[in-house]
């Protein structure tokens, strides 16, 4: 089992930045995916970036690349999200998650992860 334990989210205005944290306990030698989605009000979670740890690949979703950078420190079983360039449409409850499948296949898919976190709020206001 891996346990996930997001933190940093918070209230900003349109523009600001925002990092968020995900530090994992447990068993996290067998995870090799790392993502963050996101789940507005009324909406379903959606992707939002995912780092492969064999080889750091990053992957982004349209409406944040360019804005946001995922990254991980292995030795702290850590991984970042940083939120540049904030906008109104970015709030949401952001959720870390780690998968234990090794390929590329369905890395921004969110039935590819088995373990989540309980996820942060983050609210941007223009």
């Amino acid at each position: 089992q891996v346990q996930l334990v997001e933190s940093g989210g918070g209230a900003v205005q349109a523009g600001d930045s925002l990092s968020l944290s995900c530090a994992a306990s447990g068993r996290t030698a067998s995870s090799f995916r790392m993502g963050w989605f996101r789940q507005a009000p009324g909406k379903e979670r959606e992707f939002v970036a995912a780092i492969r740890r064999t080889d750091g690949n990053t992957f982004y979703a349209d409406s944040v690349k360019g804005r946001f950078t995922i990254s991980g420190d292995s030795a702290k079983n850590t991984v970042y999200l940083q939120m540049n360039s904030l906008k109104p449409e970015d709030t949401a409850v952001y959720y870390c998650a780690r998968g234990t499948r090794f390929g590329l296949a369905g890395i921004t898919v969110r039935d590819s992860y088995n373990y989540w976190g309980q996820g942060t709020q983050v609210t941007v206001s223009s």
